[in-house]
């Protein structure tokens, strides 16, 4: 479906905010748009009309996220194309409180973009406020059926037959069984320079872990005048440490599921016998408070300044830093090796993201325009819209050579040498990546460039999907609740576990643990998580 002509999908662009769509002598709706009633078919000629202006405020639901609009190359294009200029809303902090008090007050704005997995998801669904974008589509752009995957529509098709978000980064199991370019994003990094004055240890057993991450902080107790930080991670949060946890388990290839039942992996032996291994570095000091407390803005500072030895952790998420450190302290880059083995040595499984894909872009019912809304989705997913976000402007950040997008010079050199001032004046690379497609980009994809280069090949050979293990629960039921109260429970345990004072307490948490999540209601949650990784795998093709 992606194979149109390149005319058609600028058309389609074109087409954005212009009303078309409409049958003759047929009625506005009530929330119909403002643009122009013009219609134009494929391949008529079309009038050149401004598009009339209109401000959509789009909440992402990231206190991270700080582009802004109308300063970079193609932030003004899309607006000289479709009128629309965006109003970014970000939370100030929690993002949890910012998003349930947007809904609590019924004041979601035009568009919201969040987490597939967020429990206020259902929420917003079932208080029916957000519009279905099948129901928009039908009523204002049938190009939102050419420019979305049938695969990932049925996916978030609900009961109700309706369709109320489209996800980004979506991958179906087709797409990474036919590129060998599609790489997870999770990677065991060590800085180079450190990990080779140690002669290149063996970090896949728990000892050689120890003894690398002790070694390390022996010989270089401090880094550019801060003490060196033996082991990163991920920030702490309710439901627990996607580095201790999820990566981890990961690393070690702990499996989804056994004899055709979900697994239990927070469990396994050999999961737990990695996080006793980092138990006794937290209670010999080399596992710093920092990391128990740092959010991702206070890692971020700390991977600029080379102060981890070693991390797991999502490559793309400190890829800025990384790049600096190529620029002014080459020697302290960091470099993806092989980490945390099972006894075995199995290699890891790392995950890509499924046909869920990472985000969901919906369109609230308080919108001042749905029209407007949909059309914008559609033209951000076209292929005109997609190389526009990815690549930027032909002629002015990339040219077409042989048939293939070539960044300029000083375009690439901006890019992987200062993304602060890339994305102020040219605003590409998916710096507006709420709708990115993926699986499309590869088709322009550039070489890749060092630092990130290694970081990215070095996951090749271990990307796996694993999109049919993802649930979704809704929040407002018992077995919602038990979700949410095991997700809980598991945030509280963890930190517990790798600052218990021996591994007889550590014994002792983890006991407890058990036996609070089997009162909260486990074993329904696991059952109900059976059935639909059963269901997923019928809708992927997968028994």
């Amino acid at each position: 479906m992606y194979r149109k002509s390149f005319a058609w999908l600028l058309l389609a662009s074109l087409l954005l905010l212009t009303g078309c769509g409409k049958g003759a002598g047929e009625a506005a709706p009530q929330e119909a748009g403002t643009g122009s009633s013009q219609t134009v078919a494929p391949g008529e000629a079309r009038t050149e009309e401004a598009p009339e202006p209109i401000t959509l405020d789009w909440y992402v639901n990231y206190s991270w996220f700080v582009t802004g609009w109308g300063e970079n190359l193609v932030s003004r294009t899309i607006t000289e194309e479709t009128g629309v200029t965006v109003n970014f809303i970000t939370p100030m902090g929690n993002e949890e409180n910012k998003l349930n008090s947007l809904i609590d007050s019924d004041s979601l704005p035009d568009l919201i973009t969040l987490g597939w997995w967020e429990p206020q998801l259902q929420d917003i669904i079932s208080r029916g406020m957000v519009y279905p974008l099948n129901e928009l589509a039908d009523r204002y752009d049938p190009v939102f059926y050419e420019v979305t995957r049938e695969a990932t529509r049925n996916w978030y098709t609900q009961s109700d037959g309706n369709l109320y978000g489209y996800p980004n980064s979506s991958y179906t199991p087709e797409d990474v069984e036919e590129n060998e370019n599609i790489g997870s994003n999770q990677t065991f990094l060590v800085r180079k320079d450190i990990y080779e004055a140690l002669g290149e240890p063996d970090m896949t057993t728990v000892d050689g872990f120890y003894d690398a991450v002790v070694r390390a902080t022996e010989l270089f107790p401090e880094t550019n005048g801060y003490p060196l930080i033996p082991v990163g991670a991920h920030e702490f949060n309710e439901d627990g440490n996607v580095s201790f946890d999820q990566y981890l388990q990961n690393f070690l290839a702990i499996p989804y599921e056994q004899g055709g039942v979900k697994y239990d992996r927070n469990s396994d032996p050999e999961y737990l016998r990695w996080l006793k291994m980092f138990r006794r570095l937290a209670q010999e000091g080399y596992l710093a408070n920092d990391i128990f407390v740092d959010q991702r803005t206070q890692t971020s500072e700390k991977i600029s300044q080379g102060r981890y030895f070693c991390m797991l952790y999502q490559r793309t998420d400190m890829a800025d830093q990384e790049k600096q450190l190529y620029r002014d302290h080459p020697e302290m880059i960091y470099i993806a090796v092989d980490g945390p083995r099972n006894e075995n040595g199995d290699d890891p499984v790392l995950t890509v993201n499924g046909v869920s894909g990472w985000t969901l872009t919906m369109i609230s019912k308080s919108c001042k325009d749905p029209e407007r809304a949909i059309k914008l989705m559609d033209y951000l997913m076209s292929e005109h819209g997609q190389m526009l976000t990815y690549l930027g402007v032909e002629g002015i950040t990339y040219d077409m050579v042989d048939g293939k997008p070539v960044l300029k010079p000083d375009v690439a050199e901006m890019l992987n040498s200062d993304r602060e001032q890339y994305d102020a004046l040219y605003g590409a690379d998916d710096a507006y990546w709420m709708l990115q497609n993926n699986a499309m980009q590869l088709r322009w994809q550039p070489e890749l460039q060092e630092p990130m280069k290694q970081l990215a090949e070095w996951t090749y050979p271990y990307a796996t999907y694993v999109g049919q293990y993802d649930v979704n629960i809704p929040e407002d039921t018992d077995l919602g609740r038990s979700y949410s109260a095991t997700r809980n429970l598991w945030g509280k345990t963890l930190p517990r576990l790798l600052l218990a004072a021996s591994d007889e307490e550590f014994d002792a948490v983890f006991e407890q643990y058990l036996k609070d999540r089997d009162a909260v209601g486990y074993a329904a949650l696991m059952g109900e998580e059976t059935r639909q990784m059963r269901e997923n795998k019928k809708k992927l093709g997968l028994e």
